[in-house]
C-alpha cells in the first residue's frame, strides 16, 4: 500500500519531503520483515544470506514497480499540488478538464461506480465512497466528484446557470 501511495503521489503530481510517510511505512515494513527472518534464520552466514533474499527482493521489486510508474505519469502544469501547493487559483471550483488518457479512464470508471452506487443506495455517491471504490486519494476521490457533478444533466458547455 505505501509503494502504491507513493504512485498515486507522482501521477497526481503531489510533492512530498524525501522521508514522507509511505516512504517510512515502506521501510518499516521491509525492516520488520527482515528483523523477523533474521531472528528465525540459521546461525550461520548462509542462513542470514538466505533469510534476507525474501525483503531484498521485495524491496528490489517495489523500486522496478515505482520506476515503470515514473515513466508512465509525467504531470502536467498546473496539477494541484505539483509545486508545493501553490497552484493557479483563478479556476477555484471549477473542475479542471483531464490531462490525458488515464485521468479519462479514471473519470469513466467515477462515473461507472456513481451510477453503480446510485442504483444499489438510491442516492448519490459520496466521495468516501468513491474513494473506496476506485482505490485513490481523498483529493483525487474530491475531484472526481467536482468533475462528475460539473457534468451532470447538462450538455457538454453549458453551465449551472444556463
Amino acid at each position: 500500500m505505501a509503494a502504491r501511495e507513493r504512485q498515486r503521489d507522482k501521477q497526481l503530481g503531489i510533492t512530498t519531503e524525501r522521508l514522507s510517510w509511505p516512504t517510512i511505512v515502506l521501510a518499516g515494513g521491509v525492516g520488520l520483515s527482515l528483523a523477523a527472518n533474521l531472528a528465525q534464520a540459521q546461525p550461520t552466514a548462509w542462513g542470514r544470506i538466505v533469510a534476507a533474499v525474501p525483503s531484498g527482493a521485495f524491496l528490489v521489486a517495489v523500486s522496478m514497480i515505482e520506476r515503470r510508474a515514473a515513466r508512465r505519469a509525467q504531470p502536467a502544469a498546473g496539477v494541484p499540488g505539483q509545486d508545493g501547493g501553490t497552484s493557479d487559483l483563478s479556476g477555484r471550483g471549477r473542475p479542471s478538464p483531464p490531462q490525458d488518457a488515464e485521468d479519462e479512464t479514471l473519470l469513466a470508471a467515477a462515473r461507472r461506480a456513481a451510477a453503480e452506487h446510485q442504483e444499489q443506495h438510491g442516492q448519490p455517491i459520496t466521495r468516501d465512497a468513491l474513494r473506496a471504490r476506485l482505490g485513490v486519494s481523498n483529493q483525487a476521490a474530491s475531484e472526481l466528484l467536482r468533475q462528475l457533478r460539473a457534468g451532470e444533466g447538462r450538455p457538454p458547455g453549458t453551465s449551472r446557470a444556463a
